[in-house]
């Protein structure tokens, strides 16, 4: 590969870490960078360049939020018990007393619902993984869902507007309000939606505060992210796998910037910016490949 090329790779690097926490669609931007400055390699490595090169972006909520995802510590004298009930069973209440010793039971309980927010999307989307691929993988389908996700986020600003969040902590996220961002998560099975924005709207919708909602979805990224590049990975050759890690590691310092970014600005912003962003970049989309090109 020529110096043109890894620039190339280095651009989707930037692109992915920029744009896989903030709402607006980083698979959507992927597609649409390759197809105005594509790289010269196959079409089925750049099918799953553009899932696996996420797991860079995985690292970087995994360093960032470490002390709020790991959840065993170091053997102490437990203060109470997490159990109501210590078993009389031999083996169960070994397991009570790991968890009481061992666990952070709060963060055991938070993983539980992630992965309750999860079931959705696998009992969807892998058996249409192969059939969305075929169908709605190109820049048409990405310019319309940034539109209509671009509205989605107007009228959710605008209706969100006179409410009070009910949830102001992933602990208090209750386990249907899991299952109901999980459903919503499955909207972004169509590239141009934004896995983050889809999920980010869901919870607001059903009541989380915006830090909330944004900090479950980096943490939901995680199973779902590496589950993705697990089926999509396959047999590659040397070069290609000098692709993949340089976008990879271009794609975690971004991403470390990005997800630090959005953390500040939804403190004092709503996300109608967002929202017109993605209206703007649909309607630019619609108009280079249907008038321009």
């Amino acid at each position: 590969m020529n110096f043109i090329e890894w620039l190339k790779v280095i651009v989707l690097g930037i692109v992915e870490g920029i744009t896989e926490w903030l709402p607006i669609s980083s698979t959507g931007h992927l597609i649409l960078t390759d197809a105005i400055w594509p790289l010269q390699q196959s079409d089925a490595f750049k099918e799953m360049f553009n899932v696996v090169i996420q797991l860079g972006a995985i690292l970087a909520v995994v360093v960032l939020y470490w002390s709020k995802l790991w959840p065993f510590h170091r053997k102490r004298i437990p203060q109470r018990s997490w159990f109501a009930q210590q078993s009389t069973n031999g083996f169960v209440g070994s397991l009570q007393r790991f968890g009481d010793r061992y666990c952070c039971m709060d963060k055991i309980v938070m993983w539980l619902k992630i992965a309750v927010s999860c079931l959705p999307a696998m009992l969807i989307g892998l058996p249409l993984n192969d059939w969305l691929d075929k169908h709605f993988y190109n820049p048409t389908v990405v310019a319309l869902m940034l539109l209509l996700y671009g509205a989605g986020f107007l009228f959710v600003e605008r209706y969100n507007r006179s409410r009070k969040p009910r949830v102001n902590s992933i602990a208090a996220l209750r386990w249907s309000d899991a299952l109901l961002i999980g459903v919503f998560q499955v909207l972004a099975l169509i590239p141009g939606t934004s896995r983050s924005g889809a999920t980010i709207l869901g919870g607001i919708l059903i009541g989380t505060s915006r830090e909330v909602a944004a900090e479950y979805t980096f943490f939901l990224a995680v199973p779902v992210m590496f589950g993705a590049s697990l089926l999509k990975i396959g047999a590659i050759s040397g070069t290609e796998l000098g692709v993949l890690l340089v976008g990879m590691a271009v794609a975690f310092g971004v991403s470390i910037l990005a997800i630090r970014f959005l953390m500040g600005y939804i403190r004092k912003h709503d996300f109608t910016a967002f929202g017109w962003y993605r209206i703007g970049l649909g309607l630019l989309v619609l108009l280079y490949f249907y008038v321009i090109r």
